[in-house]
């Protein structure tokens, strides 16, 4: 069974393409303090609208949401939280930097989250960040050696998950010694209710050779972003690089998606919000690669770059071809997100996944 996750909004959820247009749910601007919780009738506040995303995506029948890191945007742990707290069943994966903090306390957090959800959290670690974002948040590591820490965090954070239940509570760690470049810890672990608790399934991107590397030794997912030469010597050169290392990688996409009814309307749609930033100028069609993939989503504000346009039945043939070329995670992505998450769940998933997405009839009368 396909995995399909949403990528939740960072800035705020907009009908529009134009940044400075996305006022929905209180975003757009300095809001006051009273959104975020303010009963009375007539308002509604930004946790309402990511309340009602994430509430759209489990009733949608995803199997989850991401919650990005983005630098000018909302934090991810915040809006993670929110989201495991409001839903019943979705993985929420929340994105991070290495940097947030020690691998301890990001592992604590998580023992927390994880106890307190059954066990719904997972990581995505953004390693390969800005510099000048990185800078701002006091973080000295560049290059190749942010993928270093990253392996350095991911097994000191193992190495203090203790995933079997402790024989009694206390504060004392459980005999982890670690000496690295960037972290050292002495008798550390979790014991008591921080133990006996599932470790985060770990994703993580990028295309460059420490980036696979990384993800061969250490991650469980890598989520690849659409080029125009396609994905398969990506993922062809992630599965090699797992295999040396005795591991099994799983491969993900992020992938931004205009599905509707007919061709022509989907198209009609892509129009309309490209002549929002480009209202002159070559058309939307400028940016066709031809078999249903489109490289206009960029200027959309989408994180994502190329994505699919066209009719359900043909984006449903889209992801299915890649789930045939060995991707079985899928972050998809739409504007604005309750109604493009109401559509896909339902008159794309169950075309594109419909073993997983079908009810049998044992299932119905459950």
């Amino acid at each position: 069974m396909t995995e399909f996750l949403w990528r939740l909004p960072s800035r705020g959820d907009g009908r529009h393409a134009r940044p400075e247009q996305r006022n929905r749910g209180g975003f757009g601007g300095p809001a006051p303090l009273t959104t975020a919780t303010d009963l009375r009738p007539g308002r509604f506040g930004p946790f309402d609208d990511l309340a009602q995303i994430i509430d759209a995506a489990e009733l949608a029948g995803l199997d989850g949401v991401l919650a990005p890191y983005d630098p000018a945007g909302e934090e991810s742990w915040i809006v993670a939280g929110s989201a495991l707290r409001g839903t019943r069943y979705s993985r929420v994966v929340v994105e991070f930097q290495p940097a947030f903090g020690t691998p301890v306390y990001a592992a604590k957090i998580s023992a927390t989250l994880q106890r307190l959800s059954g066990g719904r959290l997972a990581w995505q670690l953004a390693v390969d960040t800005d510099p000048a974002d990185a800078r701002a948040c006091g973080d000295r590591v560049t290059g190749d050696d942010r993928y270093a820490r990253a392996a350095e965090f991911l097994t000191v954070a193992r190495g203090v998950w203790n995933d079997a239940p402790a024989p009694s509570a206390g504060f004392a760690g459980t005999g982890f010694h670690y000496a690295g470049t960037h972290y050292d810890v002495i008798d550390g672990g979790f014991r008591g209710i921080l133990s006996g608790l599932p470790f985060p399934t770990v994703y993580l991107t990028g295309a460059s050779a420490a980036a696979l590397e990384l993800s061969a030794e250490h991650g469980d997912v890598h989520v690849f972003t659409e080029t125009a030469a396609g994905v398969g010597t990506a993922i062809a050169a992630l599965r090699e690089r797992a295999t040396v290392a005795g591991r099994t990688v799983r491969a993900g996409l992020e992938l931004p998606v205009i599905a509707r009814e007919t061709e022509a309307e989907a198209w009609a749609r892509a129009e309309r919000q490209w002549r929002e930033v480009h209202p002159d100028g070559p058309g939307a069609r400028e940016h066709d690669l031809g078999d249903g993939r489109w490289a206009g989503f960029g200027a959309l504000g989408y994180a994502a770059n190329i994505g699919l346009v066209g009719s359900y039945t043909q984006v449903a043939h889209r992801l299915s071809a890649y789930v045939e070329a060995g991707v079985d995670s899928v972050a998809l992505s739409g504007h604005p997100h309750i109604e493009e998450l109401h559509r896909a769940g339902e008159h794309l998933l169950f075309l594109a996944d419909p073993i997983g997405r079908t009810l049998t009839a044992q299932e119905a009368t459950a």
